[in-house]
């Protein structure tokens, strides 16, 4: 299993937690890898919290990730974040938005994330394209692929576990 990529995606609900595991599931996908997500809505609606599990590699058996075999913990909301901490694995990252002009990006940041994220995944940069043009509407393209490369070119995001 240790062709296994697993990304773990946390926040509240409207931050877009679920729309960047549909766009990381979409490119790795197209770079063909076989995917497994699964989603926890919770209270989302209420401002509760939001998990996306998201496996991919030669073949995923199951969307859960176990504990200590998080590679990538994206966290949207520094408190959601800390509180999935111990999903990490051995040399597991997390990525939040510290140092990330959150009132700019707004209801960007998802995207933006995903950008920084980008360059710690095994998936090439044509399929992050893709998957953009696929799960962004239409009128908000533009500017999100502009987030996008902006968050592939930024380096205060991305914290390491150590």
């Amino acid at each position: 299993m240790a062709d296994l990529t697993s990304v773990l995606l946390v926040g509240i609900g409207g931050q877009g937690v679920l729309t960047a595991s549909e766009v990381i599931a979409e490119a790795a996908f197209r770079q063909g890898h076989d995917v497994k997500k699964s989603e926890v809505h919770g209270m989302s609606q209420r401002g509760g919290g939001v998990s996306s599990h998201l496996r991919f590699g030669p073949k995923v058996f199951s969307p859960l990730i176990p504990a200590g075999q998080v590679d990538l913990l994206l966290a949207f909301d520094r408190v959601e974040g800390e509180k999935y901490r111990f999903m990490l694995g051995p040399s597991g990252q997390v990525i939040d938005p510290a140092g990330a002009d959150t009132a700019r990006l707004g209801r960007m940041l998802n995207t933006f994330l995903v950008g920084v994220a980008s360059n710690l995944l095994p998936i090439e940069l044509p399929f992050w394209l893709e998957a953009l043009r696929d799960c962004v509407r239409a009128d908000f393209l533009e500017a999100n692929l502009r987030v996008f490369h902006e968050g592939r070119n930024v380096q205060s995001a991305r914290r390491n576990t150590g």
